[in-house]
């Protein structure tokens, strides 16, 4: 058994109206990789943001190399030799890759910042994670929500931390990032670095971690050798109970009439003569590596490229799609890839934020009814098991799986019949997925048309219809769900022969 590198000690932290973790005790070998999994709300995050110094625990105490440790801050933690990769991501957007990395200890000289020095650095600390192809001169708020995940785990990496927290670090990330990054953790273990790894995605646990630990309403439930364990086990300590595979339901009738055609869809920089068809009651799916287009295109149906050429049809008549209100009001949705960003008022109840887009129906006068709106909303949220006193919280105050439930039950509420999903099971966890796979499959075996972007290939493999791959913004090849297989997605999306 190898030494403790870190321990915490019945660690307790209370939000308003929240025990967030309830006397928490857990120890962490020197240089293994402890998982850390539960159901969004358990715990997990606030647990890393502990040890990280952003939250100072109310209770309970926590030991680095078996001395006594509290930080007061990321500053304290990262001096102690402690750094985390956040699944939220924290940048200042009008500032540089370079300068965001170097944000803590710019080079100077005489008062003057060296910015050759600021990209060389830069550089080594991307080159150090594989990923060269990020122009450290590039602004952070242009890069995407992937590209951005690679900048923060240079960042962590970089800092040259002895323990690191990564909490969801490939949410955003597809299966060659993901596997880069896997390489990067079995050489940063050799190397003697101590990880803690919170994911929701259990065969990234079972293939990297030495142990796991199960948190659940805030509570330690278990810790165990990962190979003393199973997924089936570990699924039932975090949800108390077993999510069930099902075969889609949208499958069994043939998808009907079209209700999107794109056609020579363009957008310079970013994708080029993008051609598909959905049809009612099928799950269009859109994989592809980091960057090759998935997320822009779906932008581009919505209306917020306006640098975008082609033809899009809906329900067979021409339209241009100018703005995303004249989206809306052809009956397309998009779920954003960044719910917290780019889907969510946080700071408005759940209930607003279901209702923002069907708020001309709810009033009167220029008055919102909201007796109507509460019957509206509740109508809508039902199925998605979100409870009504969490509709009137604010949105920044639920778990990750309940703000997306959130972003989907809007669109519900709009009856839309085009519902571009943008990695919609990103950060939840399994019991939170396992229901959103079953309001996607309800919604395209009801006659919607649903194209589904996701990183994840089991998901596109498990609920698409047929999938299409894209490769440097152009369509690579497409496959029928009785052809499809990983090992066959993946060639695509390298430009090799399926």
């Amino acid at each position: 058994m190898s030494a403790s590198a870190l321990s915490c000690q019945g660690i307790t932290k209370y939000f308003p109206g929240v025990v967030a973790l309830d006397a928490v005790t857990m120890h962490v070998g020197a240089g293994t990789v402890h998982a850390i999994c539960g159901e969004n709300g358990a715990g997990k995050s606030t647990l890393g943001r502990i040890l990280a110094g952003i939250h100072q625990p109310d209770a309970g105490e926590m030991f680095v190399d078996d001395r006594a440790a509290r930080f007061a801050s990321p500053r304290d933690a990262l001096a102690a030799g402690i750094a985390m990769v956040h699944q939220e991501l924290a940048f200042c957007d009008n500032l540089t890759v370079a300068e965001n990395l170097c944000l803590g200890a710019l080079p100077s000289r005489r008062g003057f910042l060296r910015r050759d020095e600021m990209r060389r650095r830069a550089t080594e600390m991307l080159s150090a994670i594989g990923a060269v192809s990020l122009d450290p001169r590039r602004l952070i708020g242009s890069l995407s929500v992937a590209e951005q995940q690679l900048v923060q785990i240079a960042a962590a990496v970089g800092s040259g931390a002895r323990i690191i927290i990564f909490d969801e670090p490939t949410s955003s990330l597809g299966s060659v990032e993901s596997t880069r990054l896997f390489a990067l953790i079995a050489d940063l273990r050799a190397r003697g670095v101590t990880m803690l790894y919170v994911s929701h995605r259990m065969a990234e646990i079972f293939e990297l971690s030495d142990a796991i630990t199960v948190l659940r309403d805030g509570r330690h439930v278990r810790t165990c050798a990962t190979h003393d364990t199973d997924e089936q086990r570990v699924v039932h300590d975090m949800i108390g109970r077993s999510v069930e595979q099902y075969f889609p339901a949208h499958l069994a009738a043939a998808p009907g009439e079209a209700v999107l055609e794109v056609r020579r869809l363009s957008s310079p920089g970013r994708f080029h003569d993008v051609a598909f068809t959905l049809r009612r009651g099928e799950v269009l799916g859109l994989a592809g590596l980091v960057g090759a287009g998935r997320s822009e295109i779906a932008q581009a149906i919505f209306g917020l490229d306006p640098r975008a050429i082609g033809s899009i049809s809906v329900r067979g008549e021409p339209v241009r799609i100018g703005t995303p209100r004249e989206a809306m009001r052809l009956g397309i949705a998009l779920v954003p890839e960044d719910r917290k960003r780019q889907g969510l008022v946080l700071a408005m109840r759940g209930r607003e934020n279901v209702s923002l887009p069907t708020l001309p129906a709810l009033s009167r006068w220029s008055w919102i009814d909201r007796q109507r709106e509460r019957a509206s909303v509740l109508e809508h949220t039902g199925s998605l098991r979100l409870s009504e006193s969490a509709m009137e919280l604010p949105a920044f105050a639920l778990s990750g799986g309940n703000q997306q439930k959130l972003v989907m039950a809007r669109w519900l509420a709009a009856h839309s019949d085009v519902l571009l999903l943008d990695e919609p099971t990103r950060g939840v966890d399994v019991g939170a997925k396992a229901e959103l796979h079953a309001w996607i499959d309800r919604e395209a075996a009801s006659g919607k048309g649903v194209l589904l972007i996701s990183s994840e290939l089991p998901e596109l493999l498990s609920l698409s219809t047929r999938i299409i791959v894209l490769r440097d913004g152009r369509v690579a090849g497409e496959l029928a769900r009785a052809g499809a297989t990983q090992e066959r997605l993946v060639r695509l999306m390298a430009g090799l022969a399926a």
